[in-house]
């Protein structure tokens, strides 16, 4: 019966979406979906909430967001760390102007820091798609566009494999993109973690990043973020699709990964 359930949630998410009476039409449903996983130590951490709060804030980001048929997007924020240890820390809400993008990074500055474990990007794809699929129906938000918007400076080792979260997702008309942090680690330990073979950016590219038009961006250290995350949010918001090629990634359609730096 549970399998059966969850074939038809993710059949009717291949229909094209149409707002119900009362709900609220934004242009994109974005997950930001951050890795606090043990190699992020707290003043690289602290770099994070500080580049979040530029980004969100920077007038080309609300440019973007001006400039959409909406001109709203609807934004959760998300840490993660092991497999069980994923938590949403700021609701979906609705960034229209200045004023609503302050008050949501205010509250992702403020969020007290949710776990230190391993890492499971896999774990944090499956919560981010509950997210989409589920608690955006019940918050009142139609959104043409589902991204999940992954930041991290490692790769996955803990729950099941990234490739699987991204496979069903990506099954499911959601785009996947990855914002990826070069650092320097202090623990030999965890050099592989960080610095896999073929190096991290490339990793990320192959298991997971998907979807319609995905992307990875890097930087190259935690004080970089900021800068990274704004031009990630540009992109994001300013990625328009007409209504044929929305309707195409709501159907499953899928694309090969590509990359941008």
């Amino acid at each position: 019966m549970r399998r059966i359930g969850l074939l038809f949630l993710l059949a009717s998410l291949l229909l094209p979406r149409v707002p119900l009476a009362g709900e609220r039409n934004v242009d994109l449903a974005l997950v930001l979906l951050t890795d606090v996983s043990r190699s992020v130590d707290a003043p690289e951490y602290a770099l994070m909430k500080d580049g979040y709060a530029a980004a969100l804030t920077d007038p080309r980001v609300l440019a973007a967001i001006a400039g959409g048929p909406q001109a709203a997007i609807a934004i959760l924020y998300v840490e993660f760390a092991g497999a069980q240890e994923v938590r949403t820390l700021v609701e979906w809400s609705v960034v229209s102007d200045a004023a609503t993008a302050a008050a949501f990074a205010a509250r992702v500055q403020q969020a007290p820091r949710a776990f230190w474990g391993r890492t499971s990007i896999s774990a944090g794809i499956d919560h981010a798609m509950a997210a989409l699929l589920r608690d955006l129906d019940s918050a009142g938000i139609a959104a043409d566009r589902l991204v999940i918007d992954v930041c991290g400076d490692g790769t996955n080792n803990s729950g099941r494999e990234a490739t699987a979260a991204r496979d069903e997702a990506v099954a499911a008309g959601v785009t996947i993109n990855a914002l990826v942090i070069h650092s320097d680690p202090a623990n030999a330990w965890i050099a592989a973690h960080v610095n896999p073979p073929g190096g991290l950016t490339a990793w990320f590219r192959d298991n997971v990043i998907g979807g319609l038009g995905p992307f990875v961006l890097e930087v190259e250290d935690f004080a970089s973020f900021g800068h990274g995350m704004t031009r990630k949010l540009i992109s994001e918001i300013a990625s328009r699709r007409d209504v044929d090629l929305a309707a195409a990634a709501r159907r499953g359609v899928r694309r090969a990964p590509a990359t941008s730096r």
